[in-house]
């Protein structure tokens, strides 16, 4: 087996509403400690204007339009700062936007220049009113989404609907990137009604086509361990062993908020890929 890069490839920073408050610095030099090589900056960029109906998430859930000039300078600054002791790549996590994909691809277009490292992730679903969290709460999940489709398999089918859109999407996109979280549709799932996840697995399964086609990695996503409702992380073990032989590129991902999240799932992540290796 080849030695594993210590790579975070999905981190968040003080520009992220939902998450701390603490200096970009401090998750680098947390990186550090920890011995990480590599590390992805990767935040939320804005949204559409109202893209949800709740005006108080919606100024939770990303940057505004002024701020992100200013994320890219600062992310540049540590990258250069902290270059001798650790490679840091400027990147973004994008959402799929359904009906909305040139929102996004203008930003690229305007940032591209900038940017070493993209994820691409599905956040949102229609339901009730309009664009919906799939990853809030449980109680907006199931008064905003399972109240307006009915079941929870319908609500995973339309998911998958729209990861497999995301990674065709993605595809176009320029440069590295990667899906993220792919079974983000889980986080609530010991809350929810239960779901046919043997159904949902054949459909993260028939997803390894389109990933080797478009060029797109994975985000090997531990933030579900941290989450009392979910429990595991949100890409199953099975699937890195399919994405290794297809030579999809698989990188961990911790899906940071905080500086004490940075290395968290990483010794599950070590395991799961030297497991596949080995195989």
């Amino acid at each position: 087996m080849k030695k594993l890069l210590k790579w975070n490839g999905h981190t968040h920073t003080s520009f992220c509403r939902h998450g701390s408050s603490a200096a970009i610095e401090e998750y680098i030099r947390e990186a550090i400690r920890l011995g990480f090589k590599r590390y992805t900056l990767s935040e939320h960029p804005p949204l559409p204007v109202n893209l949800v109906p709740d005006p108080e998430l919606m100024r939770e859930l990303a940057m505004e339009q002024h701020e992100l000039p200013d994320y890219l300078t600062a992310a540049k600054r540590i990258k250069e700062r902290y270059e001798d002791q650790i490679d840091v790549l400027v990147g973004l996590e994008l959402d799929y936007l359904e009906g909305n994909e040139s929102f996004s691809e203008e930003m690229v277009d305007r940032t591209g220049k900038e940017l070493e490292d993209l994820l691409v992730s599905v956040h949102y679903l229609p339901g009730r009113g309009g664009m919906r969290c799939i990853d809030y709460t449980p109680l907006d999940f199931r008064e905003n989404l399972l109240s307006y489709y009915g079941s929870m398999d319908i609500i995973v089918e339309e998911y998958f609907d729209r990861v497999e859109q995301a990674v065709i999407w993605a595809g176009r996109l320029p440069g590295r990137k990667r899906l993220g979280h792919l079974n983000l549709i889980q986080k609530f799932h010991t809350v929810l009604p239960e779901a046919d996840w043997e159904q949902a697995d054949q459909r993260i399964r028939a997803l390894i086509p389109l990933l080797k086609k478009s060029g797109v990695g994975i985000d090997v996503n531990t933030a579900g361990l941290r989450v009392p409702t979910c429990g595991k992380p949100y890409v199953p073990e099975w699937f890195i062993q399919l994405c290794l032989e297809q030579k999809i590129e698989c990188v961990f991902g911790s899906d940071a908020h905080r500086p004490a999240d940075v290395g968290s799932g990483w010794d599950w992540y070590a395991a799961a890929m030297e497991r596949a290796e080995v195989l």
